[in-house]
């Protein structure tokens, strides 16, 4: 597929097969992510791969209760991964300061953008969420504060059966040149 294919047919999945993700493949999407760029290259990111049966229910349980609770199909994938930041201090903690801009939420974005991409290339659906208790979540795995969870993404076969058609706007309605005049 080219670049252009995989954007066309990359969308959120929230309805997996009932199949394992290949080690390989998961390891080659946090590769693509890995090699994203970053503010002043510092690679703010880590993933933590939670792909056992048993934890992905404790983590349901942890992350997905309350309020939270219209994401829990997370859970249902063979494979959540949780990307936290690890901000520096310039090029994020000055950055907000000066700029008003968290470039770590950015750098991780452009990441899990990656990740997605490759996920896609390879057969694979995935659905990007934020909507969790990171508290639940920094609980029951342990994880040190100085790490920021920023997101969740599903990842695994996806469903045939649950695929609706894509809904994105026209370009026309998201597009001006030269000047500002939606209204």
């Amino acid at each position: 597929m080219t670049l252009s294919e995989i954007i066309l047919k990359r969308r959120s999945i929230r309805n997996f097969l009932d199949k394992p993700v290949e080690k390989e493949k998961v390891e080659a999407c946090i590769e693509a992510a890995r090699l994203a760029p970053s503010a002043d290259n510092v690679q703010p990111w880590r993933f933590l791969v939670v792909d056992d049966v048993q934890l992905r229910e404790r983590l349901g349980e942890a992350a997905f209760s309350s309020i939270y609770r219209p994401c829990r199909f997370v859970v249902k994938a063979p494979v959540v991964i949780i990307i936290l930041a690890h901000p520096d201090v310039v090029a994020n903690k000055l950055g907000k300061a000066v700029q008003g801009t968290q470039y770590y939420l950015l750098d991780i974005g452009i990441a899990g953008e990656h990740l997605v991409l490759a996920a896609t290339e390879m057969g694979l659906g995935t659905c990007w969420v934020g909507w969790f208790s990171k508290r639940g979540v920094r609980k029951l795995l342990d994880i040190p504060r100085k790490y920021d969870v920023v997101a969740m993404i599903a990842l695994g076969y996806p469903d045939p059966k649950h695929l609706g058609p894509k809904k994105k706007k026209l370009l026309r309605e998201i597009l001006r040149y030269n000047k500002f005049d939606w209204k």
